[in-house]
């Protein structure tokens, strides 16, 4: 019998095992899912809805919980812990309200007596979710998707195993079917197997380029629809004109939050020479107020990475930089899991700070001649998930917003999800879309009616 355990990414000290399913575990989850999807597609959609009300009360009331959990398992400072749970509620408070609206019949004129589209649900959907938000991935994604009328099975991380399981313990408690929220605890071999099985009728994946290639891969040769939200390498430009003492905070948070781990961080800073001084010298002041610490915390601002190796990948990626010119302003040092926030300046493309994803508190610094080089050189990344760009110009800011062919493009704050606003990426960061009326209608069959009387 296999075992995986959580460790405490900021002292090392082990947490719990947990059992890996095995082959006969799996193969009765997804029977499970199949059967409950029997029933669950007959419901009313204002059935689904209400019990999103009870999700997001039940939420509310574990919040500090779910916070710790995450903060044990993947060194989250608890206060961005809380806040990304009461994110999850909003979302589910959000689809509760507008599930009918977004379900609805959509009636097309046609020469027929009645003709619409309508909207059914697949089946079962597998969700391979990443470790860095823990609760808001998976919520995002499930809230919208069992409220349409699928099933969900969750394959998360194997270094937040204690939240995986949470999370199938808060559907069940919200009064969901059995059978229509699943986690599972398993390995790749598993997980392909899965893919392949005629239950599964969809796949989703939050994780990176490489995972994202191979499970499309896969999903794509057993002819499944898949959404795919990968990695990202964000560009905040700064024009000259930029009101830096009213965003400067905003700036900050856009790389520093969640200790940097996150897809739609603001990674390379591209600023326009004329505020280039200025802008380094405030943004490097700030960064070097943040408190870095035990994640249980409260005043912490900076925990730790989520595992050690991720912080010895990231001082490789910006070692890497060093060595062909980058130069380190404030920070750079590492200890085990815990990485120092970090600004480097020089960085030019070819760096691995500029072309690469860096997934921690490392903020590459660029120095663009003009506006028109800072846009160019944002637009150059193999990425495509969000842009951001401060200036108190908006007009002109309207005008180049097609330039850069992301999937976000925010004028005067951070690139970040919102329930009401589809989300997604173009290009290496993946396709499909989460979240809004499109992400509800991601894994559904549109359904061609036609009626002639």
């Amino acid at each position: 019998m296999e075992y995986i355990e959580s460790v405490n990414p900021y002292n090392g000290k082990p947490l719990e095992k947990y059992r890996m399913f095995s082959d006969s575990d799996i193969k009765r989850v997804l029977e499970k899912a199949e059967l409950a999807f029997g029933s669950w597609r007959n419901e009313s959609v204002e059935h689904r809805a209400g019990l999103l009300k009870k999700l997001a009360k039940t939420l509310l009331k574990n919040k500090k919980s779910y916070a710790q959990l995450m903060s044990k398992e993947m060194g989250k400072p608890i206060n961005q812990g809380v806040a990304e749970v009461e994110k999850c509620a909003w979302a589910c408070d959000f689809y509760a309200k507008n599930a009918v609206g977004f379900l609805s019949d959509d009636l097309i004129e046609t020469e027929a007596d009645e003709s619409f589209i309508s909207y059914d649900p697949l089946g079962c959907v597998l969700a391979v979710m990443p470790w860095n938000f823990p609760f808001w991935q998976v919520i995002r994604f499930a809230a919208p998707t069992l409220t349409a009328g699928n099933t969900i099975i969750l394959k998360h991380a194997s270094n937040v195993p204690g939240c995986a399981l949470a999370l199938q313990e808060l559907f069940q408690m919200a009064g969901y079917p059995e059978g229509s929220f699943q986690s599972i605890i398993a390995n790749h071999e598993q997980l392909e197997s899965i893919i392949e099985n005629s239950i599964v009728q969809g796949v989703t994946l939050t994780g990176s380029e490489q995972a994202g290639r191979a499970v499309a891969a896969l999903a794509g040769k057993n002819l499944k629809k898949c959404v795919m939200e990968l990695g990202g390498n964000n560009a905040c430009i700064v024009w000259e004109d930029a009101d830096l003492d009213k965003y400067l905070n905003i700036m900050v948070m856009a790389r520093m939050l969640n200790t940097g781990q996150s897809c739609i961080a603001a990674k390379r800073f591209i600023v326009v020479e004329a505020i280039y001084d200025e802008f380094l010298m405030k943004f490097s002041e700030r960064i070097q107020t943040l408190k870095s610490g035990d994640p249980m915390d409260k005043q912490t601002d900076i925990g730790v990475m989520a595992r050690e190796n991720l912080a010895t990948t990231l001082e490789q990626q910006v070692n890497g930089s060093l060595e062909i010119g980058a130069r380190v302003k404030i920070g750079n040092k590492r200890n085990g899991a815990y990485y120092e926030p970090t600004v480097l300046i020089d960085v030019v493309p070819g760096m691995p700070a500029f072309d690469e994803e860096l997934f921690g508190p490392v903020a590459a610094v660029v120095k663009a001649k003009d506006r028109k080089q800072a846009v160019v050189m944002a637009a150059n990344s193999k990425f495509g998930l969000g842009s951001m760009l401060f200036t108190e110009d908006i007009k002109s800011a309207r005008k180049i917003i097609g330039d850069i062919p992301d999937g976000a493009f925010f004028i005067n704050e951070m690139v970040k999800s919102d329930p009401r606003l589809p989300f997604g990426g173009t290009k290496a960061s993946g396709f499909g879309r989460e979240l809004s009326m499109e992400g509800m209608l991601e894994f559904v069959n549109k359904k061609t009616v036609y009626i002639k009387k």
